[in-house]
């Protein structure tokens, strides 16, 4: 618990960390400040011109930083919390820094307690984005994790059983087989990244 209070405080600090999710270790900034936002770009070495997604603890939380059809609430309400990304139109809350100049950005609610844990606790939208060096491997355990990542991180989060009272969940390195978040568009019926779910979520676009 320490750990996640000192990952929330460095996330309001506009500081790095990374933290597990149900697919992939994301990298966290408060996606709300712009220069938190850029030294996700600058650890990462991401092209300014490929936008990140934000990660809110429910979909609620979403709503508040982006405007969303009903169709749109009825595919969240459907698959999140979960392994997907839903691309929204964004509030002025959310800095053009973000979505590389775009109109919509990428939600994710993932279905991970800790991560859950640490986004109630910040308080603020964070980045998603796999943590680590663009055009490398995503990390799916700690001692995968890029060694400019962690140096660039204020506190690593790591998926362990650290947490008596809650029941453990399986180590990332148990979950190999978990491919990252499907991206999608609901509004134009596109996914621009096919992962987890991505056949049942086909399916919700043909049949709603």
């Amino acid at each position: 618990m320490e750990t996640l209070a000192r990952a929330a405080d460095a996330i309001r600090a506009g500081e790095l960390v990374v933290y597990p999710t149900e697919t992939v270790y994301g990298l966290g900034a408060d996606a709300t400040n712009p220069d938190a936002v850029e030294r996700v770009f600058d650890a990462k070495g991401r092209d300014r011109s490929k936008p990140i997604s934000f990660a809110v603890p429910s979909v609620p939380a979403a709503l508040e930083y982006v405007r969303a059809t009903d169709r749109e609430r009825q595919f969240m309400a459907t698959f999140l919390p979960g392994p997907v990304t839903v691309l929204c139109r964004r509030r002025d809350a959310v800095p053009s820094a973000l979505t590389a100049g775009r109109d919509r950005v990428g939600v994710r609610v993932p279905d991970h307690q800790l991560a859950l844990m640490l986004l109630e606790r910040a308080g603020t939208p964070v980045t998603a984005t796999s943590a680590n060096v663009s055009g490398r491997e995503s990390a799916r355990t700690v001692d995968d994790l890029d060694p400019e990542i962690v140096e660039r991180a204020a506190v690593v989060v790591e998926d362990v059983d650290d947490l008596p009272a809650l029941p453990r969940q399986p180590q990332l390195g148990e979950q190999a087989a978990v491919p990252e978040s499907t991206v999608v568009d609901v509004s134009s019926d596109e996914i621009h990244r096919r992962g987890a779910m991505a056949d049942e979520i086909e399916r919700w676009l043909e049949e709603h």
